[in-house]
């Protein structure tokens, strides 16, 4: 007699095992690549994001730089110039168009200031026109660049439009690490150009502006600025 043996089809529970741990092993594999390239895909977009705002406030830098002018005020009755910066502070006057509220030649000062956990580099901006610049309950009266001037800013919010945006505060850049200004140009009693850290009190504007602006994410080379010829 022939004996004849049935195998009955199927998984052992070995068999079992070793197919649920590859499966498993495969969907670690498989969600690791996907946590990964998402990780990847949002430092992408971050960095782009933050090139993108340095980049922005660098061409508005280059544009309002273009156009500005040696302008003058009568201040206590002694006439102000309207430029004046250190290697962290500018005041300069430049026409805004009406994007900004009312459309004109402004003061326009650059600090560096502090907030929570970073620094950020604040455009206040105060229409050249006498009630503008002698203030009001909403406008702070404006005064030439000094270190005073500049806390008192600070202790003002950003972002803040008064008088019908003939008075404001906006920040250009956030998380700004380094923002250092240098002057080219014969002061007073020089006969060539030279570089400066200050440039007050002169009767013309530098020949060229140097800017060296960082921020956490991002660092550009030097912007070299050659501001407008003055008649």
């Amino acid at each position: 007699m022939t004996r004849h043996f049935m195998r009955h089809h199927g998984f052992t529970l070995v068999e079992l095992l070793i197919a649920l741990a590859l499966i498993s092993l495969i969907t670690l594999l498989l969600f690791s690549g996907l946590r990964l390239g998402s990780r990847a895909w949002e430092a992408v977009d971050s960095t782009a994001e933050h090139t993108g705002e340095l980049r922005l406030a660098q061409s508005f830098l280059l544009r309002v730089f273009s156009q500005a002018q040696l302008a003058t005020v009568t201040l206590e009755e002694k006439v102000v110039t309207v430029f004046g910066g250190d290697s962290t502070h500018l005041e300069f006057a430049a026409p805004l168009s009406e994007h900004v509220g009312i459309a004109g030649r402004y003061a326009l000062r650059l600090t560096l200031e502090k907030q929570s956990k970073s620094q950020a580099l604040i455009l206040t901006r105060w229409l050249l026109h006498s009630e503008i610049l002698n203030g009001n309950d909403d406008v702070p009266a404006w005064k030439p660049l000094d270190k005073d001037a500049t806390f008192a800013l600070a202790q003002l919010p950003i972002e803040m439009d008064a008088a019908g945006g003939a008075f404001g505060r906006t920040p250009l850049l956030e998380r700004v690490e380094t923002f250092e200004l240098a002057y080219y140009g014969s002061i007073e009693g020089e006969t060539e150009p030279s570089w400066h850290d200050d440039w007050f009190d002169q009767l013309r504007l530098p020949l060229l502006l140097r800017i060296r602006l960082t921020t956490a994410f991002q660092s550009w080379p030097d912007l070299v600025i050659a501001l407008p010829r003055q008649p």
